[in-house]
């Protein structure tokens, strides 16, 4: 069950008192997002609107819609980050309390690596210490990276992954804790180590380093395909966290250089039907989410920034090099 940390929210009203406020989360989480809503007006008497259109992360709060609302406060459930505000949305922790002793114990006595990382994300970050202590007594040794930046100890987002990429040369593989092959793809790629998902829904350790090997492949690619393009578009993201617009001007710049043709677009949804609609354009390149590239299927190459700069190595003669192995792919 989720369990929304519905205090902090009541903590910031009671102090700033506002007319009203304004909540999203993700969109398995909404109904929850709904009865928080709820309790607010029932404690408080004030107006609060659940922002149902989707919210990817930190980078995607929809701070604007609550600017257009008029909220006094805006919260944004289930994608916790360090400092636990950003740009004056408030992030609100949401736990699943599922437990992982068993799937950690079915690791434990089978380990396909004994020498680990352990990562999560958001919603099971209260939980790292006791699977670290099941892993421990199977006789698995356990390391947890420090965070950084947005990140805390041991936590990774789809496109962020300094807790792993810092025990690069100290661990064999890496376990990630939830149901997310998203996020366990994302540290596979990041890292080009071995990853499994211990998913404790359906009791299942689950290898995803084929997969993640299969997303590295499809990006590579399309910076192939992309590289025979003659005229690019460069699409700037207009979700608050997603509006890169120097990284997009570099790329036309360095394009033109090398005697491409560039027009410049902005989306907030980056989709394939939204890019039908642009004539004449070979490849695109989009600095606004890395995996919306890697994640999604298109009628033509869709670069993210890691595949526009290895796109840039190839087409000067270069290899494109181990261009996903960073901790961060903007």
């Amino acid at each position: 069950m989720i369990i929304i940390d519905e205090e902090r929210m009541f903590s910031e009203i009671e102090r700033r008192r506002p007319a009203s406020v304004s909540l999203n989360g993700p969109e398995g989480m909404l109904p929850q997002v709904q009865q928080a809503a709820v309790h607010i007006t029932e404690r408080f008497g004030i107006p609060a609107f659940v922002i149902a259109d989707t919210t990817w992360g930190s980078c995607d709060p929809n701070a604007g819609g609550a600017r257009t609302l008029g909220a006094g406060i805006h919260f944004n459930i289930g994608h916790t980050i360090s400092m636990g505000e950003i740009d004056g949305t408030i992030m609100v922790d949401a736990y699943d309390d599922i437990p992982f002793d068993a799937v950690a114990e079915k690791y434990a006595d089978d380990p396909p690596h004994r020498d680990v990382g352990l990562l999560t994300d958001s919603q099971h970050l209260n939980q790292m210490d006791s699977v670290r202590r099941i892993l421990e007594r199977g006789g698995v040794r356990v390391t947890i990276g420090g965070g950084k930046g947005q990140l805390n100890d041991g936590q990774v987002f789809g496109c962020e992954f300094y807790p792993a990429t810092s025990l690069k040369d100290a661990v064999g593989a890496y376990v990630f804790m939830g149901q997310s092959n998203f996020h366990a793809a994302g540290v596979a790629m990041s890292t080009g180590k071995p990853t499994y998902v211990l998913d404790p829904y359906f009791n299942e350790v689950r290898d995803v380093t084929g997969f993640a090997a299969s997303l590295r492949k499809k990006a590579t690619l399309a910076v192939y395909r992309a590289a025979e393009a003659e005229r690019f578009g460069v699409v700037v993201g207009l979700k608050e966290g997603q509006l890169a617009k120097a990284a997009g001007l570099r790329f036309k710049r360095d394009l033109e250089k090398l005697g491409k043709e560039v027009e410049l677009f902005a989306l907030t949804d980056i989709t394939n039907d939204r890019l039908r609609n642009l004539r004449g354009i070979d490849a695109f390149i989009q600095v606004a989410c890395p995996r919306i590239s890697t994640d999604n299927q298109f009628d033509m190459p869709v670069l993210s920034t890691p595949q526009a700069n290895a796109l840039l190595r190839v087409l000067r003669g270069e290899e494109p090099g181990l261009y996903m192995e960073k901790p961060h792919w903007l």
